[in-house]
């Protein structure tokens, strides 16, 4: 099963193909696999050591970041992210850490989790989607219901504090309209957050698998 794959100067990690969401977007409603793997979807979750192991057996010479994003959601495995971002760091101290996640890890642990992320992680990636809590719930389906996305946006203004870089990120038309997009940039505008607008993937050839 693929636990790690190259990707540009990245290398990503698939650590879980668990996720409290079911966007009507997601890539991995389209292809079992992207970027020349044969599948993404996990006969079994790895475990921190055999992560570990995969990540020493490739090259890391040539890659600038660890990046967590796969077939489903890397905070749902919070503690295990964060022993295999401490292996990085110590082993692979030129590449920057970054995790790709739907803001939810509050809501899926029950707990504060920003604070957890200081010192380990670079950069957090998180899927805004729409600036509309209502249409959040439509095209996301969170399996928390109401409340989700202010928790979300809680989660990317808390990280803020303890994460270098905080980027919140929308789909590109047709799943995001120009107009939506520029109150999205309004919204992370003001929470001190960058905004990006990723592509809308349907066959997993130019960024991350689930579009984060």
């Amino acid at each position: 099963m693929v636990i790690t794959y190259p990707l540009k100067t990245g290398l990503y990690v698939n650590l879980t193909n668990r996720c409290p969401c079911a966007c009507t977007f997601c890539l991995r409603k389209n292809a079992s696999g992207v970027f020349g793997t044969d599948s993404l979807w996990l006969e079994r979750e790895p475990t921190v050591e055999e992560v570990n192991a995969s990540i020493d057996a490739q090259d890391m010479s040539g890659l600038d970041e660890v990046v967590f994003c796969g077939y489903g959601e890397p905070t749902e495995r919070l503690d295990d992210l964060l022993a295999v971002a401490r292996h990085v760091r110590g082993k692979y101290p030129h590449c920057r850490i970054r995790v790709n996640t739907n803001g939810l890890a509050d809501l899926i642990h029950g707990r504060r989790t920003a604070p957890e992320l200081e010192g380990l992680v670079d950069t957090v990636s998180v899927s805004l989607n729409t600036p509309d809590p209502a249409e959040y719930e439509k095209i996301c389906h969170p399996k928390f219901g109401a409340g989700s996305w202010q928790a979300m946006v809680d989660f990317a203004k808390d990280c803020r504090a303890f994460v270098p870089d905080v980027v919140m990120t929308v789909v590109d038309v047709p799943v995001t309209s120009l107009e939506k997009q520029a109150e999205c940039r309004r919204l992370t505008e003001s929470l001190g957050v960058r905004l990006r607008v990723r592509p809308y993937e349907t066959t997993g050839t130019s960024e991350a698998p689930a579009g984060r």
